[in-house]
């Protein structure tokens, strides 16, 4: 009996050996896969091609941003990047342009990792960094409060209002991807991070952008109820706003529009929207959403809403039902879900009831 018991012990120390074996196999095999894609040449989006063109980015010991030569008539000497530095600013511009991947051949190759940590299918960095992360207005000078990823990278680590600690850069991209993306949170330390890191640094030497300064295209001037004319937020006001100056883009109930699959506009609600843990989400302490309104949107018409009906749209809008985040429990996200179901059927039925009256 003895001798039984003590073949069986044997017995299951060897499967646990040979299961720790076979998974430090997978992970060898998955890194060095890695390893591999990483140097690989990468096939940039065709808005990445042109942007990393224009601003002269090629392997070499200095760099010399073309955009500042042009600008100033001198030129900035900087440290030049390695191949390996080269490729990890295409693969984060690729990320910024079409996190998703809905735009590649091959998403696992050309746009690595990221869709691991998304939900839903129209997330893209560039919705709210728009200009991949690099807006400009028409006489090629940064847009105010475009969320400019060169100008935010230099700001380094950011105190934080909302939760009252400094965020690191790289903390700061993982919020997107739980709240913005409505996603998982990846490791600081993944190659995601670093490449986008990259071409945020890369995008802070070719506008020769300082550390630690502060710059009008770093984030999003906030339009708070103190700057209008304090009539109040109306949600009747914000539905009739948003069907004039948005729904053409974004729907008549916020959920996006695809052509072939591909995202031509992003949603503003419905599952694969942002959620209501998100900075997006209008609410009495975050007024995000209707500053980046009033500076992008609609597009081609930037500026020309006034704040009083950027925070009517975005009270209209943050009142449509989102997915919940991770911090706000099962009955709330439970709920969502059930609204989401169930309002837009609803809501088309009831416009086309009036629609269709005699």
């Amino acid at each position: 009996m003895e001798l039984s018991q003590r073949t069986l012990k044997i017995t299951q120390l060897g499967l646990l050996l040979a299961l720790l074996a076979g998974l430090y196999g997978v992970a060898q095999s998955y890194h060095g896969e890695r390893a591999q894609i990483r140097q690989s040449a990468v096939t940039l989006t065709p808005g990445c091609e042109a942007k990393l063109s224009d601003y002269g980015l090629k392997p070499g010991d200095v760099y010399i941003s073309p955009y500042i030569e042009q600008k100033t008539g001198q030129q900035v000497v900087r440290q030049g990047y390695s191949a390996e530095d080269v490729r990890a600013i295409e693969r984060g511009c690729n990320i910024i342009d079409d996190l998703q991947g809905q735009h590649a051949e091959d998403n696992r190759l050309e746009r690595w990792n990221s869709t691991r940590f998304v939900r839903g299918n129209q997330t893209s960095c560039d919705h709210c960094h728009q200009g991949i992360g690099d807006k400009q207005n028409p006489d090629g000078e940064p847009q105010i409060g475009s969320l400019s990823l060169g100008a935010s990278w230099v700001m380094a680590d950011m105190y934080d209002r909302f939760t009252g600690i400094l965020l690191p850069y790289e903390l700061r991209q993982m919020q997107c991807y739980i709240n913005s993306s409505n996603g998982f949170k990846p490791n600081i330390a993944d190659d995601l991070i670093g490449d986008v890191t990259a071409y945020s640094r890369f995008l802070s030497a070719a506008l020769d952008l300082r550390i630690g300064n502060r710059y009008p295209e770093q984030g999003i001037d906030e339009v708070t109820a103190s700057m209008t004319d304090k009539r109040g937020d109306d949600y009747v006001r914000g539905q009739s706003l948003y069907r004039d100056k948005c729904a053409q883009c974004h729907g008549q109930q916020g959920l996006g529009t695809l052509v072939d699959k591909q995202v031509l506009f992003p949603a503003v609600a419905g599952p694969d929207a942002f959620n209501l843990q998100s900075r997006n989400n209008f609410s009495f302490v975050s007024t995000i959403l209707p500053g980046f309104i009033c500076r992008n949107m609609p597009l081609g018409q930037e500026g020309t809403l006034e704040p009083q009906e950027c925070r009517d749209i975005a009270f209209y809008i943050s009142n449509l039902p989102r997915p919940a985040g991770d911090k706000q429990g099962p009955l709330a996200a439970a709920w969502q879900q059930v609204m989401m179901f169930v309002m837009p059927p609803l809501v088309a039925a009831v416009e086309n009831f009036h629609a269709n009256k005699p």
